[in-house]
């Protein structure tokens, strides 16, 4: 094999809303060799036809999957496509990447992905989203933790259509408003397109159940932040980022589609940063 045929990536995209169209376009950009977008996997085909890289196959069921020589699956279509679509993906591509990973607050759906991905030697990527990266805490986890704890700050405008609208005045908030204070599983599980990233938090550190995630309105704030602080056996960690909001979702960050950009680059390098 060349190497130029190790660094093909052949990609499928479950899902073509405003976190996938903008991964597309940044990879359109940087016009990485060897990189290809294949397929787009939607339930609309009429809605997205206009909008799609040129020569990229639409396909709409998992079983299509089949006979696209695809090296990577990357949903970004919300928690139920991970079901969906990742028995298909581990079975028909080196790697599946799981944006809505508040679908791994159901444990036995993860179980069962981590079977089939032990079954064909393909693998789960969970990519960093929001949170940049957190190979520090995945890092100090090896030794024993004792508190993980990831707070989310958004604008109100980000926490509408969300069960914070029956905690909060949204439209007339004048203060700093913390409004949840639980478990990464509880966050992600009752605000999934806001607090999914906590299940990545979870996931590098302590768990779903013993990670604490705070959430937080402020009329003040024009980014979507995060503070992650963790005390182990490795010393103390304090990581803060403040994200533009993605232009066409305020609920994401534009860092979630970096991240992706960033993983699909790492997948391709000669150097892996």
């Amino acid at each position: 094999m060349s190497a130029s045929d190790r660094r093909r990536l052949n990609l499928c995209f479950v899902g073509w809303g405003a976190i996938a169209r903008r991964v597309g376009e940044l990879l359109a950009e940087r016009q990485l060799p060897g990189v290809n977008i294949i397929a787009v996997a939607v339930r609309d085909h009429h809605r997205h036809r206009g909008d799609l890289p040129a020569g990229v196959r639409l396909i709409s069921e998992p079983a299509e999957l089949a006979g696209l020589d695809l090296d990577m699956v990357i949903e970004a279509a919300g928690r139920d496509a991970v079901a969906v679509w990742g028995e298909a993906a581990l079975r028909n591509a080196a790697s599946f990447i799981v944006s809505s990973t508040s679908a791994f607050c159901d444990d036995a759906l993860l179980d069962w992905l981590v079977s089939v991905a032990k079954e064909t030697g393909s693998r789960i990527v969970v990519p960093s989203g929001a949170l940049g990266d957190l190979g520090a805490l995945a890092a100090a986890s090896i030794l024993p933790l004792e508190e993980v704890v990831h707070t989310i700050v958004k604008p109100p405008r980000a926490w509408r259509g969300t069960p914070a609208e029956g905690m909060l005045d949204l439209e007339t908030l004048a203060a700093v408003s913390p409004f949840f204070d639980g478990s990464a599983r509880e966050a992600a599980g009752r605000f999934p397109q806001n607090a999914n990233v906590a299940v990545i938090s979870a996931m590098s550190g302590i768990g779903l159940d013993r990670t604490r995630v705070v959430l937080v309105a402020d009329p003040a704030a024009r980014r979507n932040a995060h503070r992650v602080e963790a005390v182990g056996a490795f010393g103390r960690l304090d990581l803060t980022l403040e994200n533009q909001p993605l232009a066409t979702n305020p609920k994401s960050s534009e860092m979630t589609a970096l991240s992706l950009v960033r993983l699909v680059e790492n997948a391709v390098a000669p150097l892996v940063r």
